[in-house]
């Protein structure tokens, strides 16, 4: 018996007139179009809202600075579909637990804050005063303060994350659990032991100027599609794009630039990468040390012949320290080995290796593909290793690009979301309100879920995501939400996270990016901090659906003021004007 194909490769170029169909169709699906138009326009831009998809950074150039993903993203938010309270009367848990997660997301957004009724199984309406009142009165009850799991999405403001992690710290514990656990959690720590600083060390413009672009492990045409306007405007300009992934993403071998209306309207399209190599699963710290083993032969060779060699001498003199030990690993590490591993020949690697060589500034970027295994940090420090050989750090067009995933994951790190914080952060945080932090580590994501599991947690407040969807081996994750007294949901969307409560369970509506957010003092703007570091002012533009919504900000200090009171901190009116809490980030931070 024969089957039919009902897959077929993709031959044409990423982006082009399929992105632009796509954009098009998320727009006209949400039911709100010409909102949604006006959004777009207003989409990382000045006087507009950062885009919450990815954290790809802003060039501040384009006419549209949004793609195929942040028009999905931003139509799906400001959809005039709703979850309100009578969705939840016509449908139980049970009920919505036996849809799939698109089906959850696709219902709406949530308007009402909503009580879990374990003896009807659904979710009731309450109003927020009774819900701070019930998370206060589960806080008051715990043993102590590590009873608590406070878990944090990366798309969280920077304004809301410091807020949370105050609140948390206030309340005695650094259990701060959150998405980075999940994804670019070793691109921090394996910097942070290579450079000192867990974040890159590259500015977008320094795209423009790279001789090559080595990329790793990501798929940018699937998750943050803006990076192929950069890497094709770079390849343009006749910098060589070399890219080391599994999977042959289409986007990394050819994209037509969806803002240039030839490539648009014809079969036109651009390369994007010179050369690209497949290696094994996990195979990448392999084959970067075959690179650097290659590139050592050549530079001892030069020096034996009374050539300058190949590395920065004078780099590695100044600003390193370890190179011998380096270069003995290195020497121990043979061809073999790092064949079988990585998965490639030698030729290729040594091909590699020889695009490196002939580059005089090269850019190092890669995303989950290498963050994403348990030998991480040691691949990031390999590829930190192989940069500073050349003194790749501090000049324009080079440096290091961990290619962060949601918009502000980064920022969250910024802001103190951090089950291990610094002693100098929370010396200036107690310093400031007059307070002693704690200063034992708390939890991560699955050390918060390994204690669930152990009934040693007893309140469990989400800041956005969905950790029981985000989190791996998601029958024992659901297992551990649901072993909590109370689980607490701040979120915009259904998600499978409010399906499995705890004894007790809270939804609490919040607004998104693109609405407005009026308190006290007017209307009010967030930050956010991209993969580049930079810091970008997001100020919503449409109204919200509900006058029952609160900002993530607004939630988090009625939760505080709920629990802790004004004694150490007024958060009301920290809430009502946003700029008193940048100027207490300003003092801490």
């Amino acid at each position: 018996m024969k089957f039919k194909r009902k897959i077929k490769p993709y031959r044409a170029a990423a982006g082009g007139w399929g992105s632009l169909e796509a954009t098009t169709r998320f727009v006209l699906d949400s039911k709100a179009a010409l909102k949604n138009m006006r959004n777009l326009m207003r989409m990382n831009k000045a006087r507009g809202f950062d885009c919450p998809g990815c954290a790809w950074g802003d060039d501040n150039k384009s006419t549209f600075s949004f793609c195929e993903n942040g028009a999905k993203a931003v139509t799906w938010e400001a959809t005039r579909r709703v979850v309100d309270t009578d969705f939840f009367a016509q449908h139980s848990v049970t009920k919505l637990y036996a849809q799939s997660d698109y089906f959850l997301e696709y219902q709406g957004r949530l308007t009402h804050p909503m009580r879990y009724n374990a003896e009807t199984d659904h979710y009731e309406p309450v109003s927020w005063d009774n819900a701070f009142a019930l998370i206060a009165q589960h806080i008051k009850a715990m043993d102590n303060p590590n009873q608590m799991e406070l878990y944090t999405s990366g798309r969280a403001s920077n304004e809301a994350s410091w807020l949370y992690q105050l609140f948390g710290r206030l309340a005695g514990t650094n259990n701060f659990p959150d998405c980075s656990n999940m994804c670019h959690e070793a691109s921090g720590a394996g910097l942070k032991r290579s450079i000192g600083v867990g974040k890159g060390t590259i500015r977008l413009d320094d795209f423009d100027h790279a001789d090559a672009i080595f990329v790793f492990g990501q798929n940018p045409g699937t998750n943050h599609p803006r990076m192929l306007h950069s890497l094709r405007h770079a390849a343009d300009h006749g910098a060589k794009i070399v890219t080391f992934n599994t999977l042959r993403e289409r986007g990394l071998e050819c994209f037509a630039d969806p803002q240039k209306p030839l490539e648009v309207v014809t079969s036109k399209a651009g390369t994007i990468s010179s050369a690209y190599y497949q290696p094994n699963l996990g195979g990448d710290m392999a084959a970067v040390r075959g690179m650097v083993k290659a590139l050592l032969e050549t530079h001892r060779a030069r020096i034996a012949a009374g050539e300058k060699g190949l590395f920065d001498e004078t780099f590695i003199n100044a600003t390193t320290h370890g190179v011998e030990a380096y270069f003995d690993a290195v020497d121990n590490t043979d061809w073999m080995q790092i064949v079988q591993q990585s998965g490639l020949s030698e030729a290729q690697i040594r091909e590699a290796a020889a695009i490196y060589q002939s580059a005089d500034r090269v850019i190092v970027t890669w995303a989950m593909g290498i963050t994403q295994h348990k030998h991480s940090v040691d691949t990031v420090r390999e590829i930190v290793n192989l940069q500073l050989l050349f003194g790749q750090l501090g000049k324009k067009g080079a440096g290091l690009c961990p290619v962060r995933g949601h918009s502000n994951v980064q920022g969250n790190r910024t802001m103190g979301i951090d089950e291990k914080p610094s002693k100098a952060f929370l010396d200036a945080l107690g310093s400031h309100f007059g307070f002693e932090p704690p200063r034992e580590h708390g939890h991560n994501t699955v050390e918060a879920l390994n204690a669930m599991l152990r009934d040693e947690i007893k309140v469990l407040i989400a800041l956005g995501g969905n950790l029981a969807a985000a989190a791996p081996d998601s029958p024992r994750t659901e297992e551990a939400l649901q072993r909590c007294g109370l689980t607490v949901h701040i979120s915009t969307k259904l998600n499978r996270s409010h399906l499995v409560p705890g004894a007790e369970s809270l939804i609490l509506p919040t607004l998104g990016r693109t609405e407005r957010d009026t308190q006290a003092t007017g209307n009010q703007f967030i930050t956010v901090e991209d993969s580049f570091s930079m810091v970008h002012a997001s100020e919503g533009i449409g109204i919200p659906l509900a006058e029952t919504q609160r900002s993530e900000t607004a939630i988090v200090a009625g939760i505080a003021h709920a629990v802790l009171g004004d004694e150490k901190v007024q958060w009301l009116k920290l809430a009502a004007d946003y700029n008193l809490i940048r100027d207490h980030i300003a003092a801490t931070i």
